[in-house]
C-alpha cells in the first residue's frame, strides 16, 4: 500500500505530463505483479466498492469518523464542505498512528480485507474501516479512503498509464489499449498477458481501440510557438483543450476551413450521427458488437447479430447505431435508442417500436487480416463492396458527402440538424485509423449548438483539483412565474469567473440540501447544447443533451432569461 500511496502522491503534486509518466514507468517496473495489475484497474477508472460491493456509503464514513475521531457531527459536516473531497476529510480528520502498522500489499488490502466484508453487516464493515484508518499513516489512509470511495481522481488518463507501459515493455501501445479493453480481473497473470510480446489467442477476440476525432475549431485556432495548426497530437479526454475564443466564429467561415485543411479533394465526407459508436465484429461464427464504452452488447440487438451473421467475409466494421424506422428519412432521437440499450433481451414490442441499424463508415479487419495502416480511401472502397454484396438493411453504408468545395460543405453542414445528424464528419483520404483522440486526421465538424438563457438556481462542489469550489451548476427557466431546472453544467468558465462566481455562491446560499446549495436566483448565463428530447423522467418534461456554459450573461437580469415553452418548442 505504501508504494501504492507514494506513487498517488507523487501524481497528484505533478503538473508535468512527463513528470507523471516517469512516476507510473518507475512504479509499474518495480512494483510486484500483482500490485502492479491493482494499481492499472484503478488508474484506469476501475473501482473496488460500488454497486453490488458495498463497504461503506457516505453517511456511514461521515458516522464512523465522528466516532473514532471523537468529533461532532456538524464539524465533520463543515469539514468536508471545506475541504470538498470526504476522502481527504476524513483522512486530515485522524492523527497518524504512534507506530505505523506492517505494510501490507495494494493486493492484499484489497483482495483479503476490503473485498470479503462487502456487502456484510455494517458492524464487520465499521469494524475493518475504523482499524484501517488508526493503523495507516495518512498517505496510506487517503488511499485507502479513496478506495472506499471510489474517487480516484489524480490527473491521469488511461491513455497516460498505457504510454507508460508501452515505455516500459517496448510494446505497441495499439496492441496495450487492445488488451485493456472491456473488463478484465486484475491478476499478475493478466498483467503478464498484458505485456506478453507474442500474439495470444484473446487477442482475436478483442475489439480494436476507437479512433476518435477532434473539433474541428481546434484546427482553425492560431498555433502557438513550436506547435502546428493541427495542435498537440494528444489531446484531453473531452477533445476541447487549448481553444481559442475566435475558433467557434472561424468554424463557420469556409475559407478559414480551406486554409487550415487544404483542398478538399484530400477529404473523405460524412455525416456525424448522433446514436452509439460500436464495433461489428463477425469472426466465423462469433458474432459480437462492441460500444465505446468497452462493453459487449449481446443479446441487446438481436436483429443486427443475425444480420452479421449474413455478411459474406469475416471482418470488423467501425459504425454508429441508431434507432431508425424504415422509410423514415431520419434516425429516431437519441431517446429512443436509450430504451433499447437499457434492455439486455427487448421483447417483440419493444423491437417492433424501436427498429435500429448500423451505420457503417469504417473497415478495421477483413478475414482475420489488420486493415487498419491502410489509407482511408482504400479501407472506405473496400467497405463500399462488402456491404453491396451484403444488401442487408439493417447494416448500411453511411453515405459520402459529396461537396465540390468547403462553401457547399459548409452549406450542408447548416441543414444537418434538420436531416437529425450533428453535422459532418472530415477523414484525411490517405489516413491510417490511429488509436485514441489523434489531431489531424480526423475532425468533427459540428454545428452551432441551441442556445437558451437561464437562470442558475443551485451549485456543488467539483471534483479532484477543483473539489473546493462551487464548479457543478443547475440551471432553470421560467414556467409561469416559477423556475423549473432544466440542465446542469460544468464546463464554460473561465477560471476567474469560477473563483468569482463561487465567492458569490457561498455569500448568497439559500439551502443546503447535502453538498448541494440553493441559491439566489440572480445570474444569467447563456448555455449552448446539441438536441433536446422529450423525457418524462425530467420535471421540466424535456432533456437536453450534452450542455456546457457558452458565456455569463451579466447583461442580463433573471426576468430576461426564456422560458420553458421556448425549449419545449425545439424538443423532438
Amino acid at each position: 500500500m505504501r508504494r501504492f500511496a507514494r506513487l498517488y502522491r507523487e501524481l497528484d503534486r505533478s503538473t508535468a505530463t512527463l513528470d507523471k509518466r516517469a512516476a507510473l514507468v518507475a512504479y509499474f517496473r518495480d512494483a510486484p505483479p500483482h500490485d502492479a495489475a491493482w494499481a492499472l484497474f484503478l488508474l484506469a477508472g476501475g473501482k473496488v466498492a460500488g454497486a453490488g460491493r458495498r463497504i461503506a456509503n457516505t453517511r456511514e464514513l461521515r458516522e464512523w469518523i465522528a466516532e473514532a475521531a471523537q468529533l461532532p457531527d456538524w464539524l465533520v459536516d463543515d469539514s468536508y464542505d471545506q475541504v470538498g473531497d470526504l476522502a481527504e476529510t476524513l483522512a486530515l480528520l485522524l492523527d497518524d498512528p504512534a507506530v505505523p502498522a506492517e505494510d501490507a500489499s495494494l493486493a492484499e488490502w484489497i483482495e483479503r480485507r476490503l473485498i470479503p466484508v462487502a456487502n456484510r453487516d455494517p458492524a464487520v464493515r465499521r469494524a475493518l474501516v475504523v482499524e484501517a484508518w488508526a493503523s495507516l499513516c495518512f498517505d496510506e489512509r487517503l488511499v485507502f479512503n479513496k478506495l472506499l470511495t471510489g474517487a480516484l481522481r489524480v490527473g491521469v488518463s488511461q491513455r497516460l498509464v498505457q504510454q507508460a507501459l508501452a515505455e516500459m515493455s517496448g510494446l505497441d501501445i495499439a496492441r496495450i489499449a487492445q488488451r485493456m479493453l472491456g473488463s478484465w480481473t486484475p491478476s499478475a497473470a493478466f498483467l503478464r498477458d498484458l505485456l506478453s510480446p507474442d500474439e495470444l489467442p484473446g487477442d482475436r477476440r478483442q475489439p480494436y481501440p476507437f479512433f476518435l476525432a477532434s473539433p474541428l475549431e481546434q484546427a482553425l485556432r492560431p498555433a502557438a510557438a513550436g506547435e502546428d495548426a493541427a495542435g498537440p497530437a494528444d489531446a484531453g479526454a473531452d477533445g476541447e483543450d487549448g481553444m481559442d475564443a475566435s475558433a467557434p466564429a472561424l468554424a463557420n467561415d469556409p475559407d478559414a476551413v480551406a486554409r487550415a485543411l487544404g483542398p478538399i479533394d484530400d477529404w473523405l465526407l460524412e455525416w456525424k450521427w448522433d446514436g452509439i459508436r460500436l464495433q461489428l465484429i463477425r469472426r466465423g461464427a462469433d458474432i459480437a458488437l462492441w460500444s465505446r464504452g468497452e462493453e459487449r452488447l449481446d443479446g441487446r440487438f438481436p436483429e443486427i447479430e443475425a444480420a452479421a451473421l449474413t455478411l459474406p467475409r469475416d471482418c470488423v466494421f467501425d459504425g454508429e447505431l441508431l434507432a431508425w424506422r424504415p422509410g423514415d428519412p431520419a434516425p429516431m432521437p437519441f431517446t429512443a435508442l436509450q430504451t433499447r440499450i437499457q434492455r439486455r433481451k427487448p421483447g417483440p414490442k419493444t423491437l417492433a417500436d424501436t427498429p435500429v441499424r448500423v451505420q457503417v463508415y469504417d473497415l478495421l479487419e477483413l478475414d482475420g487480416e489488420d486493415w487498419r495502416d491502410r489509407p482511408q480511401a482504400e479501407r472506405r472502397a473496400m467497405l463500399e463492396t462488402l456491404v453491396a454484396e451484403h444488401e442487408d438493411p439493417r447494416i448500411v453504408l453511411s453515405p459520402r458527402v459529396d461537396a465540390a468545395d468547403w462553401a457547399q460543405a459548409a452549406a450542408l453542414r447548416a441543414d444537418a440538424r434538420a436531416r437529425g445528424v450533428e453535422g459532418l464528419m472530415l477523414k484525411r483520404a490517405d489516413a491510417r485509423y490511429q488509436v485514441g483522440r489523434r489531431r489531424g486526421d480526423w475532425w468533427k465538424w459540428k454545428i452551432d449548438p441551441l442556445t437558451i438563457d437561464a437562470v442558475l438556481i443551485y451549485a456543488q462542489a467539483g471534483h479532484g483539483r477543483r473539489s473546493t469550489l462551487y464548479t457543478d451548476y443547475t440551471f432553470a427557466l421560467w414556467d409561469g412565474d416559477a423556475l423549473v431546472p432544466v440542465a446542469k453544467a460544468y464546463s464554460g468558465l473561465d477560471d476567474r469567473e469560477i473563483l468569482a462566481l463561487d465567492k458569490w455562491i457561498r455569500a448568497h446560499t439559500l439551502e443546503r440540501f447535502g453538498p448541494v446549495r440553493s441559491v439566489t436566483a440572480h445570474h444569467v448565463f447563456e448555455l449552448g447544447f446539441e438536441a433536446v428530447n422529450r423525457s418524462s423522467r425530467h420535471k421540466s418534461g424535456i432533456a437536453v443533451r450534452f450542455p456546457r456554459i457558452l458565456r455569463w450573461r451579466r447583461d442580463k437580469a433573471i426576468a430576461d432569461a426564456d422560458r420553458l415553452e421556448t425549449l419545449q418548442a425545439l424538443a423532438r
